[in-house]
Protein backbone atom coordinates (compact mmCIF):
# COMPACT_ATOMS: atom_id res chain seq x y z
CA UNK A 1 0.00 0.00 0.00
CA UNK A 2 1.28 3.51 -0.78
CA UNK A 3 2.21 5.87 2.02
CA UNK A 4 0.90 9.41 2.31
CA UNK A 5 4.18 10.71 0.89
CA UNK A 6 3.69 8.62 -2.25
CA UNK A 7 0.27 10.07 -3.16
CA UNK A 8 -0.45 13.21 -5.15
CA UNK A 9 -4.15 13.85 -4.67
CA UNK A 10 -5.87 16.02 -7.30
CA UNK A 11 -9.39 15.73 -5.85
CA UNK A 12 -11.65 18.77 -6.18
CA UNK A 13 -12.61 18.94 -2.53
CA UNK A 14 -12.11 18.24 0.22
CA UNK A 15 -8.54 18.80 -0.89
CA UNK A 16 -5.35 17.41 0.59
CA UNK A 17 -3.90 19.27 3.55
CA UNK A 18 -0.21 19.82 4.29
CA UNK A 19 1.13 16.82 6.19
CA UNK A 20 2.89 18.92 8.83
CA UNK A 21 -0.35 20.82 9.50
CA UNK A 22 -2.17 17.52 10.03
CA UNK A 23 0.57 16.24 12.34
CA UNK A 24 0.34 19.38 14.47
CA UNK A 25 -3.45 19.16 14.48
CA UNK A 26 -3.39 15.48 15.45
CA UNK A 27 -1.38 16.34 18.57
CA UNK A 28 -3.70 19.27 19.30
CA UNK A 29 -6.68 16.93 19.20
CA UNK A 30 -5.14 14.90 22.02
CA UNK A 31 -3.61 17.65 24.14
CA UNK A 32 -3.67 21.29 23.10
CA UNK A 33 -0.63 23.20 24.37
CA UNK A 34 -0.27 21.11 27.52
CA UNK A 35 -3.79 21.82 28.79
CA UNK A 36 -4.65 18.13 29.13
CA UNK A 37 -7.64 18.58 26.83
CA UNK A 38 -7.85 18.32 23.08
CA UNK A 39 -8.68 21.40 21.06
CA UNK A 40 -12.10 20.00 20.11
CA UNK A 41 -12.94 19.66 23.82
CA UNK A 42 -12.19 23.24 24.88
CA UNK A 43 -15.08 25.68 25.17
CA UNK A 44 -15.65 27.89 22.16
CA UNK A 45 -16.11 30.71 24.72
CA UNK A 46 -12.61 30.27 26.16
CA UNK A 47 -9.72 32.73 25.78
CA UNK A 48 -7.90 29.95 23.94
CA UNK A 49 -10.65 29.80 21.29
CA UNK A 50 -10.80 33.57 20.91
CA UNK A 51 -7.03 33.66 20.36
CA UNK A 52 -7.28 31.02 17.61
CA UNK A 53 -10.05 32.97 15.85
CA UNK A 54 -8.32 36.34 16.14
CA UNK A 55 -4.98 35.02 14.89
CA UNK A 56 -6.64 33.34 11.90
CA UNK A 57 -8.47 36.58 11.03
CA UNK A 58 -5.27 38.62 11.27
CA UNK A 59 -3.22 36.13 9.24
CA UNK A 60 -5.87 35.99 6.51
CA UNK A 61 -5.81 39.79 6.23
CA UNK A 62 -2.01 39.79 6.08
CA UNK A 63 -1.81 37.06 3.46
CA UNK A 64 -4.50 38.54 1.17
CA UNK A 65 -3.33 42.10 1.90
CA UNK A 66 -6.56 43.76 3.03
CA UNK A 67 -7.33 46.09 5.91
CA UNK A 68 -9.03 44.62 9.01
CA UNK A 69 -10.26 48.16 9.71
CA UNK A 70 -12.26 48.08 6.47
CA UNK A 71 -13.30 44.41 6.35
CA UNK A 72 -14.64 42.00 8.95
CA UNK A 73 -13.80 38.28 8.74
CA UNK A 74 -16.61 35.93 9.75
CA UNK A 75 -16.34 32.20 10.34
CA UNK A 76 -19.66 30.68 9.33
CA UNK A 77 -21.33 27.28 9.13
CA UNK A 78 -23.23 25.89 6.15
CA UNK A 79 -20.44 25.97 3.59
CA UNK A 80 -20.45 27.92 0.34
CA UNK A 81 -24.00 26.76 -0.33
CA UNK A 82 -25.13 28.32 2.95
CA UNK A 83 -23.50 31.55 1.81
CA UNK A 84 -25.70 31.57 -1.31
CA UNK A 85 -28.57 32.26 1.08
CA UNK A 86 -26.64 34.36 3.61
CA UNK A 87 -25.31 36.77 1.00
CA UNK A 88 -28.79 37.30 -0.43
CA UNK A 89 -30.47 37.80 2.95
CA UNK A 90 -27.88 40.26 4.23
CA UNK A 91 -27.36 42.36 1.13
CA UNK A 92 -31.07 42.59 0.36
CA UNK A 93 -31.51 43.61 4.00
CA UNK A 94 -28.86 46.29 3.54
CA UNK A 95 -30.68 47.55 0.43
CA UNK A 96 -33.96 47.77 2.37
CA UNK A 97 -32.26 49.71 5.20
CA UNK A 98 -30.81 52.21 2.73
CA UNK A 99 -34.16 52.62 0.98
CA UNK A 100 -35.94 53.01 4.30
CA UNK A 101 -33.59 55.83 5.30
CA UNK A 102 -33.99 57.47 1.87
CA UNK A 103 -37.80 57.35 2.11
CA UNK A 104 -37.80 58.90 5.57
CA UNK A 105 -35.49 61.67 4.39
CA UNK A 106 -37.63 62.27 1.30
CA UNK A 107 -40.88 62.51 3.26
CA UNK A 108 -39.43 64.85 5.85
CA UNK A 109 -39.53 65.09 9.62
CA UNK A 110 -43.14 64.00 9.96
CA UNK A 111 -42.46 60.69 8.23
CA UNK A 112 -41.56 58.87 11.42
CA UNK A 113 -45.04 59.52 12.78
CA UNK A 114 -46.72 58.46 9.55
CA UNK A 115 -45.63 54.84 9.43
CA UNK A 116 -48.26 53.90 6.85
CA UNK A 117 -46.95 56.52 4.41
CA UNK A 118 -43.37 55.33 4.84
CA UNK A 119 -44.39 51.72 4.39
CA UNK A 120 -46.36 52.48 1.22
CA UNK A 121 -43.42 54.34 -0.32
CA UNK A 122 -41.02 51.59 0.69
CA UNK A 123 -43.28 48.89 -0.78
CA UNK A 124 -43.30 50.81 -4.04
CA UNK A 125 -39.51 50.87 -4.09
CA UNK A 126 -39.32 47.14 -3.38
CA UNK A 127 -41.81 46.31 -6.14
CA UNK A 128 -40.22 48.53 -8.76
CA UNK A 129 -36.56 48.68 -7.81
CA UNK A 130 -35.34 45.67 -5.84
CA UNK A 131 -33.05 43.63 -8.08
CA UNK A 132 -30.19 41.23 -7.40
CA UNK A 133 -27.90 40.41 -10.34
CA UNK A 134 -26.32 37.04 -11.14
CA UNK A 135 -23.57 36.31 -13.64
CA UNK A 136 -23.89 32.60 -14.45
CA UNK A 137 -20.72 30.99 -15.80
CA UNK A 138 -20.90 27.46 -14.42
CA UNK A 139 -22.61 24.94 -12.16
CA UNK A 140 -22.01 26.80 -8.90
CA UNK A 141 -23.11 30.25 -10.03
CA UNK A 142 -26.18 28.57 -11.52
CA UNK A 143 -26.97 27.05 -8.11
CA UNK A 144 -26.50 30.43 -6.44
CA UNK A 145 -28.85 32.04 -8.96
CA UNK A 146 -31.45 29.32 -8.47
CA UNK A 147 -31.27 29.72 -4.69
CA UNK A 148 -31.85 33.47 -4.99
CA UNK A 149 -34.88 32.83 -7.21
CA UNK A 150 -36.21 30.29 -4.72
CA UNK A 151 -35.80 32.52 -1.67
CA UNK A 152 -36.48 36.00 -3.06
CA UNK A 153 -38.71 35.36 -6.05
CA UNK A 154 -37.98 35.52 -9.79
CA UNK A 155 -39.34 39.07 -10.09
CA UNK A 156 -36.38 40.35 -8.07
CA UNK A 157 -33.58 38.24 -9.60
CA UNK A 158 -31.89 39.39 -12.80
CA UNK A 159 -29.86 36.98 -14.94
CA UNK A 160 -27.03 39.22 -16.18
CA UNK A 161 -25.75 36.55 -18.54
CA UNK A 162 -25.77 32.79 -18.99
CA UNK A 163 -22.46 31.51 -20.37
CA UNK A 164 -24.15 28.54 -22.01
CA UNK A 165 -25.66 30.87 -24.62
CA UNK A 166 -22.21 31.60 -26.08
CA UNK A 167 -20.83 28.05 -25.93
CA UNK A 168 -23.30 25.72 -27.65
CA UNK A 169 -25.38 25.16 -24.54
CA UNK A 170 -22.47 24.22 -22.28
CA UNK A 171 -20.37 26.13 -19.78
CA UNK A 172 -16.81 26.87 -20.83
CA UNK A 173 -16.63 30.57 -21.73
CA UNK A 174 -17.28 33.89 -20.02
CA UNK A 175 -19.55 36.11 -22.15
CA UNK A 176 -18.08 39.44 -23.25
CA UNK A 177 -18.87 42.16 -20.72
CA UNK A 178 -20.48 44.26 -23.45
CA UNK A 179 -23.34 41.75 -23.53
CA UNK A 180 -24.01 41.77 -19.78
CA UNK A 181 -27.44 43.07 -18.77
CA UNK A 182 -26.80 44.67 -15.41
CA UNK A 183 -29.61 46.19 -13.39
CA UNK A 184 -29.56 49.83 -12.42
CA UNK A 185 -28.67 50.13 -8.73
CA UNK A 186 -28.88 46.39 -7.99
CA UNK A 187 -28.76 45.37 -4.35
CA UNK A 188 -25.68 43.42 -5.42
CA UNK A 189 -24.00 41.70 -8.36
CA UNK A 190 -22.88 38.11 -7.77
CA UNK A 191 -20.36 35.97 -9.63
CA UNK A 192 -18.36 32.81 -8.95
CA UNK A 193 -14.69 33.60 -9.51
CA UNK A 194 -13.73 30.00 -10.22
CA UNK A 195 -16.13 27.28 -11.32
CA UNK A 196 -14.89 24.02 -9.79
CA UNK A 197 -17.04 21.72 -11.93
CA UNK A 198 -16.49 23.38 -15.30
CA UNK A 199 -12.90 24.60 -15.01
CA UNK A 200 -13.80 28.23 -15.74
CA UNK A 201 -12.06 31.10 -13.95
CA UNK A 202 -12.33 34.85 -14.38
CA UNK A 203 -8.86 35.92 -15.53
CA UNK A 204 -9.27 39.31 -13.84
CA UNK A 205 -11.81 41.34 -11.92
CA UNK A 206 -14.57 42.30 -14.40
CA UNK A 207 -13.84 45.78 -15.71
CA UNK A 208 -17.52 46.66 -15.92
CA UNK A 209 -17.83 46.14 -12.16
CA UNK A 210 -14.83 48.23 -11.15
CA UNK A 211 -15.56 51.12 -8.77
CA UNK A 212 -15.51 54.64 -10.18
CA UNK A 213 -12.93 57.23 -9.20
CA UNK A 214 -15.25 58.60 -6.52
CA UNK A 215 -15.57 55.13 -4.99
CA UNK A 216 -19.12 54.50 -6.13
CA UNK A 217 -20.08 51.50 -8.21
CA UNK A 218 -21.79 48.14 -8.01
CA UNK A 219 -21.99 46.20 -4.77
CA UNK A 220 -20.02 43.11 -5.78
CA UNK A 221 -20.24 39.65 -4.19
CA UNK A 222 -17.99 36.76 -5.19
CA UNK A 223 -17.80 33.08 -4.33
CA UNK A 224 -14.11 32.21 -4.19
CA UNK A 225 -14.40 28.76 -2.65
CA UNK A 226 -12.01 27.04 -5.05
CA UNK A 227 -9.41 29.71 -5.82
CA UNK A 228 -9.09 31.74 -2.64
CA UNK A 229 -5.47 32.08 -1.43
CA UNK A 230 -4.17 31.09 -4.88
CA UNK A 231 -3.81 34.56 -6.42
CA UNK A 232 -3.93 38.24 -5.56
CA UNK A 233 -7.41 39.71 -5.57
CA UNK A 234 -8.46 43.39 -5.39
CA UNK A 235 -10.37 42.98 -2.12
CA UNK A 236 -11.32 46.66 -2.09
CA UNK A 237 -13.44 46.11 -5.22
CA UNK A 238 -15.73 43.75 -3.31
CA UNK A 239 -18.37 44.28 -0.67
CA UNK A 240 -18.42 40.58 0.17
CA UNK A 241 -16.22 37.57 -0.54
CA UNK A 242 -17.12 34.12 0.71
CA UNK A 243 -15.60 30.68 0.43
CA UNK A 244 -15.71 27.21 1.89
CA UNK A 245 -12.46 26.28 3.59
CA UNK A 246 -12.05 22.80 2.12
CA UNK A 247 -10.09 23.64 -1.03
CA UNK A 248 -7.16 25.89 -0.13
CA UNK A 249 -7.76 26.98 3.46
CA UNK A 250 -8.58 23.98 5.60
CA UNK A 251 -11.06 21.19 6.13
CA UNK A 252 -14.78 20.80 5.62
CA UNK A 253 -16.91 22.38 8.33
CA UNK A 254 -16.25 26.10 8.19
CA UNK A 255 -16.93 28.82 5.62
CA UNK A 256 -15.48 32.32 5.62
CA UNK A 257 -17.10 35.63 4.72
CA UNK A 258 -15.01 38.77 4.26
CA UNK A 259 -17.49 41.64 4.57
CA UNK A 260 -16.98 45.38 4.11
CA UNK A 261 -17.61 47.01 7.47
CA UNK A 262 -19.91 49.62 5.94
CA UNK A 263 -22.53 46.84 5.87
CA UNK A 264 -22.35 46.50 9.66
CA UNK A 265 -23.39 48.70 12.60
CA UNK A 266 -22.89 51.49 13.38
CA UNK A 267 -22.85 52.43 9.68
CA UNK A 268 -25.77 50.20 8.72
CA UNK A 269 -28.14 47.91 10.57
CA UNK A 270 -30.37 45.19 9.17
CA UNK A 271 -34.12 45.91 8.98
CA UNK A 272 -36.35 44.43 11.65
CA UNK A 273 -38.14 41.14 10.99
CA UNK A 274 -41.42 43.04 11.39
CA UNK A 275 -40.53 45.41 8.54
CA UNK A 276 -39.39 42.60 6.25
CA UNK A 277 -42.63 40.76 6.97
CA UNK A 278 -44.69 43.81 5.98
CA UNK A 279 -42.69 44.09 2.77
CA UNK A 280 -43.23 40.37 1.98
CA UNK A 281 -39.45 39.80 1.98
CA UNK A 282 -37.68 36.77 3.48
CA UNK A 283 -36.36 36.93 7.04
CA UNK A 284 -32.89 35.42 7.50
CA UNK A 285 -32.20 32.68 10.05
CA UNK A 286 -30.24 34.34 12.83
CA UNK A 287 -27.21 32.08 12.24
CA UNK A 288 -26.90 33.51 8.72
CA UNK A 289 -27.13 37.16 9.78
CA UNK A 290 -23.71 38.74 9.38
CA UNK A 291 -24.49 41.52 11.86
CA UNK A 292 -25.11 38.97 14.62
CA UNK A 293 -22.09 36.82 13.74
CA UNK A 294 -19.80 39.88 13.63
CA UNK A 295 -21.08 41.22 16.96
CA UNK A 296 -20.18 37.88 18.56
CA UNK A 297 -16.80 37.44 16.83
CA UNK A 298 -18.16 34.37 15.00
CA UNK A 299 -19.25 32.80 18.30
CA UNK A 300 -23.01 33.40 18.35
CA UNK A 301 -23.42 29.62 18.42
CA UNK A 302 -20.96 26.76 18.85
CA UNK A 303 -18.30 27.12 16.19
CA UNK A 304 -15.89 24.26 15.45
CA UNK A 305 -12.70 25.77 16.83
CA UNK A 306 -10.75 22.80 15.51
CA UNK A 307 -11.72 23.73 11.92
CA UNK A 308 -10.65 27.34 12.50
CA UNK A 309 -7.42 26.06 14.04
CA UNK A 310 -6.66 24.01 10.91
CA UNK A 311 -7.31 27.09 8.74
CA UNK A 312 -5.06 29.14 10.97
CA UNK A 313 -2.24 26.62 10.72
CA UNK A 314 -2.54 26.56 6.92
CA UNK A 315 -2.30 30.37 6.88
CA UNK A 316 0.75 30.36 9.13
CA UNK A 317 2.45 27.84 6.86
CA UNK A 318 1.63 29.95 3.78
CA UNK A 319 3.02 33.10 5.42
CA UNK A 320 6.21 31.24 6.43
CA UNK A 321 6.61 29.75 2.94
CA UNK A 322 5.83 32.95 1.03
CA UNK A 323 7.14 36.07 2.80
CA UNK A 324 5.53 38.15 0.03
CA UNK A 325 2.14 36.64 0.84
CA UNK A 326 -0.26 35.52 -1.85
CA UNK A 327 1.98 36.77 -4.69
CA UNK A 328 4.43 33.93 -4.06
CA UNK A 329 1.67 31.32 -4.09
CA UNK A 330 0.23 32.83 -7.27
CA UNK A 331 3.55 32.48 -9.09
CA UNK A 332 3.73 28.81 -8.06
CA UNK A 333 0.09 28.14 -9.01
CA UNK A 334 0.64 29.64 -12.46
CA UNK A 335 3.79 27.58 -13.00
CA UNK A 336 2.03 24.34 -12.06
CA UNK A 337 -0.99 25.11 -14.25
CA UNK A 338 1.25 25.96 -17.19
CA UNK A 339 3.05 22.62 -16.89
CA UNK A 340 -0.21 20.68 -17.04
CA UNK A 341 -1.89 22.73 -19.77
CA UNK A 342 1.26 22.64 -21.91
CA UNK A 343 1.40 18.85 -21.65
CA UNK A 344 -2.24 18.59 -22.76
CA UNK A 345 -1.76 21.05 -25.63
CA UNK A 346 1.26 19.09 -26.87
CA UNK A 347 -1.03 16.15 -27.76
CA UNK A 348 -4.20 17.43 -29.46
CA UNK A 349 -4.77 13.94 -30.87
CA UNK A 350 -5.05 12.54 -27.33
CA UNK A 351 -6.63 15.30 -25.23
CA UNK A 352 -9.23 18.03 -25.51
CA UNK A 353 -9.22 20.81 -22.93
CA UNK A 354 -12.84 21.61 -22.06
CA UNK A 355 -13.04 25.37 -21.35
CA UNK A 356 -12.05 28.06 -23.81
CA UNK A 357 -8.45 29.26 -23.41
CA UNK A 358 -9.68 32.72 -22.40
CA UNK A 359 -11.35 31.32 -19.28
CA UNK A 360 -9.22 28.36 -18.25
CA UNK A 361 -9.01 27.79 -14.51
CA UNK A 362 -5.61 27.53 -12.87
CA UNK A 363 -7.21 25.56 -10.05
CA UNK A 364 -9.46 23.03 -11.80
CA UNK A 365 -8.03 21.77 -15.08
CA UNK A 366 -10.79 19.96 -16.97
CA UNK A 367 -10.16 17.88 -20.08
CA UNK A 368 -11.31 14.85 -22.05
CA UNK A 369 -9.16 11.95 -23.19
CA UNK A 370 -9.96 11.40 -26.88
CA UNK A 371 -7.09 9.10 -27.75
CA UNK A 372 -8.23 6.29 -30.04
CA UNK A 373 -11.71 7.73 -30.55
CA UNK A 374 -13.43 5.86 -27.71
CA UNK A 375 -13.52 8.53 -25.03
CA UNK A 376 -15.09 6.37 -22.34
CA UNK A 377 -12.51 3.60 -22.66
CA UNK A 378 -9.63 6.05 -23.01
CA UNK A 379 -10.61 7.88 -19.82
CA UNK A 380 -11.01 4.64 -17.88
CA UNK A 381 -7.50 3.65 -18.96
CA UNK A 382 -6.13 7.11 -18.08
CA UNK A 383 -7.62 6.93 -14.59
CA UNK A 384 -6.48 3.35 -14.00
CA UNK A 385 -2.90 3.99 -15.11
CA UNK A 386 -2.60 7.30 -13.26
CA UNK A 387 -3.90 5.75 -10.05
CA UNK A 388 -1.34 2.95 -10.43
CA UNK A 389 1.45 5.52 -10.13
CA UNK A 390 -0.29 7.31 -7.21
CA UNK A 391 -1.80 10.23 -9.13
CA UNK A 392 -5.28 10.12 -7.62
CA UNK A 393 -8.54 12.07 -7.51
CA UNK A 394 -8.53 12.85 -11.23
CA UNK A 395 -12.05 11.77 -12.13
CA UNK A 396 -14.24 14.64 -13.35
CA UNK A 397 -17.43 15.77 -11.65
CA UNK A 398 -20.28 13.30 -11.99
CA UNK A 399 -22.43 15.89 -13.81
CA UNK A 400 -19.97 16.46 -16.67
CA UNK A 401 -17.58 13.49 -16.65
CA UNK A 402 -14.10 13.68 -18.09
CA UNK A 403 -10.88 14.28 -16.17
CA UNK A 404 -10.26 17.07 -13.67
CA UNK A 405 -6.91 17.87 -12.09
CA UNK A 406 -7.46 20.21 -9.16
CA UNK A 407 -4.29 22.22 -8.83
CA UNK A 408 -4.87 23.51 -5.31
CA UNK A 409 -2.20 25.03 -3.11
CA UNK A 410 -1.49 21.65 -1.49
CA UNK A 411 -0.24 20.21 -4.82
CA UNK A 412 3.56 20.54 -4.83
CA UNK A 413 5.45 21.51 -7.96
CA UNK A 414 6.77 17.94 -8.11
CA UNK A 415 3.19 16.65 -8.20
CA UNK A 416 2.33 18.86 -11.18
CA UNK A 417 5.54 17.75 -12.91
CA UNK A 418 4.68 14.10 -12.33
CA UNK A 419 1.18 14.56 -13.78
CA UNK A 420 2.53 16.45 -16.80
CA UNK A 421 5.02 13.64 -17.43
CA UNK A 422 2.25 11.04 -17.23
CA UNK A 423 0.08 13.05 -19.64
CA UNK A 424 2.92 12.96 -22.18
CA UNK A 425 3.61 9.27 -21.65
CA UNK A 426 -0.02 8.18 -21.86
CA UNK A 427 -0.46 10.07 -25.13
CA UNK A 428 2.59 8.42 -26.69
CA UNK A 429 1.92 4.88 -25.47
Amino acid sequence: MPSRADITYFGAGPAALPTDVLETAAQALLDYQGTGLGIAEHSHRSELAAKIINEAKADLATYLDFSPEQYEVLFMQGGGTGEFAASMYNLVGAWVSRQHAAVQKELGEGAAANEAQVLAALRQRVESGLKVDYIVTGAWSLKAYQEAVRLLGPEHVNLVCDARTVNDGKFGKIPDESTWKLSKDAAYVYFCDNETVDGVEFPNFPKILEPKEDGTGPIVVADMSSNILSRRIPVNNYSLLFFGAQKNLGCTGVAVAILKRTFLPPTLSQPSPALLRKLALPIPPIVLQYEIIAKNNSLYNTLSIFDVYIAGQVLKKLLATFPNGVDGQQALAEKKAELIYSALEAHPEAYKIVPDKSARSKMNICFRVIKGGNVDEAEKAFLKESTAINLTGLKGHRSVGGIRASNYNSIPLEGAEKLAKFIHEFAKA
